[in-house]
């Protein structure tokens, strides 16, 4: 049931009404009582289910705080501070329109980890559900101040008066969803001029696809260069991702933003710790060395890196799309964070978005992804590792194949019916080479099963 990042499906057919209903009754016996946050992005279906999500809750016992519209880490931050045992997200982050979904958060803030979804998932399997007695039914509570709260913490980790100094001008793609309540806001309060893009909330995402990948961001990058902005802002579904485009109009992969943040951070440590998933490339490696960092690597997922931050107390986290988790603000990873870190390191260094990019190491990569029904994806998996047993490979998530001159990665989606291949090379060349190298040894698996 819980993929890689919470619960997703096509509203009313994968993700339905009795589905979610159960699953929150199922997270209300399992957290038994007390106060949970729940939260929403723009997505259709979402009144929906938070409507549910509410009542399942509250007859359990749980008492319910709605926060309302707000980016996911909005609701992260927002638990521990207003003492919530819990949290519910309804968003399916980057997915295409027709997609939903539900997040369960810990008292952390951090997603509930893989042994309490799984415990989750046994609850509801079981249809057997806390019932609360007519007098203790929970309670309804909205608290409308969280985005203030939010952003005012976010400003305390960065250096406010250098940013307002450089009055940089920013354009932000909130994705018709709701990082356009929050980073834009943010930036004009840093000092920025700040144009929007996509920023009335529409579930239908009318702007473009809310994964912020270099093709749906097109008109980001054109709007970027035409205004001789500095920067752009582009936002997933529910804000916890941003992807960056230089002043030229060039969209910037995700481990270069997440490159430039962690150059500086690690360095003000000697012996910091980095923690990411086995996705991340050569270029992670490199700035974590030249830092005199170490890697500690782990499965793909938001989930896994932030739950390997707590136990280590590690400086960084990140991942290779535009998830940045700094713990000094929150374990998790947050879009408009990320983006004030960014706009930080822009003013303090006086160097443009460009200038900062070519100063790091060049790698090149592909991404591609090959259907395979979701039946066929475990035993895929086994013939995948039977295949490569005799390759340079690691194995913590997926199959991570490793040559002299790059490397690409296979791994089921835990979100759709796909294996997604990544490919990294010093030329594009190379990286599209062992992209087809993977899909190949994709195709050749799928004969096995």
């Amino acid at each position: 049931m819980f993929g890689t990042n919470g619960v997703r499906g096509i509203i009313n057919k994968d993700l339905t009404v009795e589905l979610v209903l159960n699953l929150s009754r199922a997270v209300g016996t399992y957290f038994n009582s007390g106060l949970i946050g729940i939260a929403r992005d723009s997505r259709k279906g979402g009144e929906m289910f938070t409507q549910l999500v509410t009542s399942g809750l509250i007859s359990t016992g749980c008492s319910v705080v709605n926060l309302g519209y707000a980016p996911t880490p909005t609701l992260q931050f927002m638990i521990p501070k207003l003492g919530c045992i819990a949290g519910i997200m309804v968003t399916a982050s980057h997915n295409p329109p027709q997609f939903n979904g539900i997040k369960v958060i810990g008292s952390n803030g951090i997603e509930t980890s893989r042994e309490s979804e799984k415990e989750i998932e046994i609850l509801y399997n079981s249809n057997k559900f806390k019932v609360a007695d007519w007098n203790k039914i929970g309670q309804v509570t909205h608290y409308d101040s969280s985005i203030d709260v939010y952003l005012e913490a976010i400003k305390s980790h960065v250096d406010v008066e250098k940013i307002q100094n450089r009055k940089l001008k920013v354009i932000v793609d909130g994705a018709n969803s709701v990082g356009s309540l929050a980073t834009p806001r943010l930036m004009r309060e840093l000092g920025c001029t700040v144009v929007s893009l996509n920023a009335q909330l529409d579930g239908s995402f009318p702007g473009r696809n809310p994964e912020p990948i270099p093709e749906n961001i097109k008109d980001l990058a054109l709007t970027v260069k035409a205004t001789g902005a500095d920067l752009g802002i582009a936002h997933d579904g529910d804000a916890d991702r941003a992807t960056f485009v230089d002043e030229t109009g060039r969209v910037l992969w995700g481990d270069q933003s997440f490159a430039l943040i962690a150059s500086r951070v690690l360095a003000k440590k000697h012996g910091s710790t980095l923690v990411t998933p086995v996705s991340s490339g050569r270029l992670i490696e490199d700035v974590a060395r030249k830092a005199g960092a170490t890697i500690d690597w782990t499965a793909v997922g938001s989930v896994d890196v932030s739950h390997r931050l707590e136990e280590t107390g590690a400086e960084l986290g990140g991942e290779e799309n535009g998830g940045v988790f700094y713990p000094d603000h929150q374990p998790v990873r947050d879009g408009a964070m990320t983006a004030a870190q960014i706009v930080e390191i822009i003013a303090l260094e006086g160097k443009t978005l460009s200038e900062l990019v070519s100063e790091l190491p060049t790698y090149f990569n592909t991404k591609v992804k090959v259907q395979v029904l979701q039946e066929k994806k475990e035993p895929l998996a086994a013939a995948l590792l039977e295949l490569s047993k005799d390759m340079n490979r690691i194995i913590i998530d997926g199959v991570k194949i490793i040559h002299d001159d790059g490397w690409f990665l296979i791994r089921p989606s835990g979100t759709e019916p796909i294996y997604r291949c990544f490919a990294e090379g010093k030329t594009q060349e190379t990286a599209d080479r062992l992209s087809d190298e993977g899909v190949k040894l994709i195709e050749r698996a799928k004969t096995l099963v």
